[in-house]
């Protein structure tokens, strides 16, 4: 099995792993009253389940999104050496004529 995909399904367990975490903490907890919702009603399990499942499907993604953007490399800049200049080095004035009520001034 390549590397890519081994990487990738380590960290899809992982993000599952901590959904399933955050949504035990959720139901244990007892958060906004979820645990009485899910135990007294009969399809109580269905939200569960897809409380798990779309949790899971954000906290995988965002565990390989930072895994893939950690493994950037940086690259040296291009170009060659840059030449520092001064403030005013090569800055020359230029006079711009305006009109103002039909009058030219410099």
């Amino acid at each position: 099995m390549p590397k890519l995909v081994r990487l990738y399904i380590r960290h899809v367990l992982i993000g599952f792993g901590i959904s399933a975490a955050v949504v035990s903490g959720l139901l244990y907890l007892n958060v906004a009253n979820l645990w009485h919702l899910v135990s007294t009603s009969d399809m109580g399990w269905i939200a569960v389940l897809m409380l798990f499942v779309f949790n899971g499907i954000v906290f995988a993604s965002v565990q390989f999104s930072i895994v893939i953007m950690r493994m950037a490399q940086d690259d040296p800049p291009a170009g060659g050496p840059k030449k520092r200049v001064g403030p005013m080095v090569g800055i020359v004035p230029i006079p711009v004529r305006v009109e103002k009520d039909g009058i030219k001034s410099l």
